[in-house]
């Protein structure tokens, strides 16, 4: 591999001379920008990122932490913070912590100000005290799609109204006519979908429905979790008309819960989740979802980690607000069947002999 000095020697030119190139820095003539670059072309050098950042005490990347890049949403995500980055001349490193604070702490430690020059956190279940600490000592932080815009918290952020993508979800299902509504929520009943749960039961107070304490499972946000939290749902409560779930993943495990059990979706069970995910869409049938937006808050992210890159007191606490989430109606979520509804919720019972 060749390094700056032999293209400075091909070039004719000072070691400083072709960094300036490569950055587009200090005043650099046209015709020895030229031949830096002619040099750079011909001897295929590619800059070395570790020795750089310790050189400049900075690295020309970004660290996205993520929960579980088992999770189809955080590789969507994490491409739409890429392609973003991209822009500003970064490149980002993708910290999976595998739901462990423990492993996410580790990576805060290690990466942090060395690797990184600004770490984006996006549901990473990371303890605040270490984001705090990893701010404090000189590398700005950012929450990604924070899900109370109402409750902001002492870190930058970039908020999404999931409380609205919940409601949206459940006034969509009462206009169907459905009233008795299972709810699968993937995270502890104090965990981040809390307030997409909410948004939910005050569309059915709103509507005057009550939220059955046995309809509500939390799940694991996962097909699999959906899937089993659908089975139990429907078990306990035959007459059942439609899913909440959560979350995308869930819903469609909720879907092919009903196919298994001989219920068709969605003249038997409507179904509807939230994020929409590319799976929501290619699943049989597609599903109904309430879209948030994905694409801007990794775009407003990244903008808002460089302003703190650069300016790092004058934007510290700053909250910025993505555009309000939308109903996608799909073919999970149809009209409720009255008839077939009320035979699950009163079951003929078999004829005396």
């Amino acid at each position: 591999m060749s390094t700056l000095s032999q293209v400075a020697k091909h070039a004719g030119v000072t070691a400083a001379t072709v960094s300036n190139v490569l950055r587009n820095r200090g005043r650099v003539g046209e015709e020895t920008r030229r031949r830096v670059l002619e040099a750079v072309a011909a001897l295929n050098y590619r800059p070395h990122l570790a020795a750089r950042a310790l050189a400049e005490g900075r690295a020309p990347t970004l660290a996205l932490m993520v929960s579980s890049i088992a999770n189809p949403f955080y590789p969507e995500f994490a491409l739409a913070v890429e392609r973003a980055a991209r822009e500003s001349g970064h490149f980002v490193i993708i910290c999976n912590t595998n739901e462990d604070p423990l492993t996410g702490r580790a990576y805060l430690e290690q990466i942090a100000g060395t690797l990184s020059e600004g770490v984006l956190v996006m549901n990473a279940n990371l303890d605040f005290d270490d984001l705090h600490r990893t701010q404090s000592g000189g590398t700005p932080v950012v929450l990604c799609m924070w899900e109370r815009p109402a409750d902001p918290p002492a870190l930058p952020c970039v908020a999404v109204d999931f409380e609205l993508a919940g409601r949206l979800a459940g006034e969509h299902l009462i206009g169907l006519g459905h009233e008795r509504i299972g709810a699968i929520v993937g995270s502890k009943p104090m965990g981040i979908h809390a307030s997409r749960y909410d948004g939910f039961a005050d569309a059915m107070r709103r509507a005057g429905l009550e939220v059955a304490a046995a309809n509500v499972l939390h799940a694991p946000d996962t097909v699999q979790g959906g899937y089993a939290a659908a089975l139990a749902l429907l078990d306990r409560d035959p007459g059942i008309s439609a899913i909440f779930a959560t979350n995308d993943l869930p819903a469609l495990g909720a879907i092919d819960a009903a196919a298994d059990i001989g219920r068709a979706v969605p003249r038997d069970l409507s179904v509807v989740g939230i994020t929409d995910i590319q799976l929501a869409q290619q699943w049989r049938p597609p599903l109904t979802t309430v879209a948030v937006p994905t694409v801007e808050a990794a775009g407003l992210a990244v903008s808002l980690l460089r302003e703190l890159i650069a300016q790092p007191a004058s934007l510290a606490d700053r909250m910025r607000v993505a555009s309000e989430p939308h109903l996608i109606v799909r073919g999970s979520t149809a009209p409720v069947n009255r008839t077939r509804a009320a035979n699950a919720a009163c079951p003929a019972r078999p004829s005396p002999i």
